[in-house]
């Protein structure tokens, strides 16, 4: 991927076909004591080359739009498009496809293999792609560099800080050169110093041509995205740009989409 400034990182809406839509979408949750509205008709577009931030408290709805994005939940009703394609039109087996090589997904508590390494959590995805041996080990190496971790490679979770686990978490989410990044509270168990961290090489992968959508409930965090998306009761409650999202530093990575897309 070639580097992008700032403004060609946000593409203009109305003359390109989104990289994510979703129209009339909701989700209800069967319970005992009767139905749980997670979504009610949400209406949302990010083009390619965005960086947002999808904000509201706990209950509102956004970490089950991202699970819907992310393939690992199907929506009750309306429609979702990932670059013009139907996902609901999708099989299980497309789906999975769709989730390994088109989509990276960063959460909130790493989900590393405790007794594999650094290199061998990021291989992961590889293997299933169908990519083995060196040449899954030299991409999983170079996702490892992107992020400022290639001396850790050999290095097992326990033997690395929270920061340091969720840069391998990041090079895992970007090492088959996914279309989308989606982070669910990627911040969410970090210090303010580590945060800012996390927060440069995504903005690095961002203006590398990475589009990621991010789930925070953290106005902090929010602040380093130029569009920020807030969700109460399971709907857009406002959508809005961000013209000065903050700039954040002290991330000692290289060009982080280079030799891994």
């Amino acid at each position: 991927m070639q580097a992008t400034n700032g403004a060609a990182a946000t593409p203009d809406r109305e003359t390109q076909l989104p990289r994510i839509r979703v129209a009339g979408l909701t989700k209800r949750y069967p319970m005992p004591a009767g139905d749980v509205q997670a979504l009610r008709g949400v209406d949302l577009a990010v083009q390619a080359g965005e960086l947002v931030a999808v904000m509201g408290p706990s209950g509102s709805g956004k970490s089950t739009l991202l699970h819907i994005l992310a393939c690992l939940d199907r929506p009750t009703s309306g429609q979702y498009w990932l670059d013009g394609t139907p996902v609901s039109k999708l099989s299980v087996r497309q789906l999975a496809r769709v989730r390994n090589r088109r989509i990276g997904m960063v959460f909130q508590s790493f989900n590393l293999l405790p007794r594999a390494s650094a290199l061998e959590n990021v291989t992961l995805p590889l293997l299933y792609a169908g990519v083995t041996g060196k040449p899954a080990e030299e991409r999983a190496a170079l996702a490892l560099a992107a992020v400022g971790l290639a001396e850790r490679a050999q290095n097992h979770p326990n033997q690395l800080s929270g920061g340091q686990q969720q840069r391998v978490a990041i090079a895992r989410s970007l090492v088959t050169g996914p279309a989308i990044i989606l982070a669910d509270e990627p911040t969410g168990n970090l210090d303010t110093k580590t945060s800012e961290e996390i927060m440069a090489i995504l903005q690095q992968l961002n203006q590398a041509g990475a589009t990621i959508v991010l789930v925070t409930h953290e106005p902090d965090i929010a602040a380093y995205c130029p569009r920020i998306v807030r969700f109460a009761d399971g709907q857009v409650a406002e959508d809005v740009p961000n013209p000065t999202p903050r700039q954040a530093s002290a991330a000692p990575v290289r060009d982080a989409a280079e030799g891994v897309a």
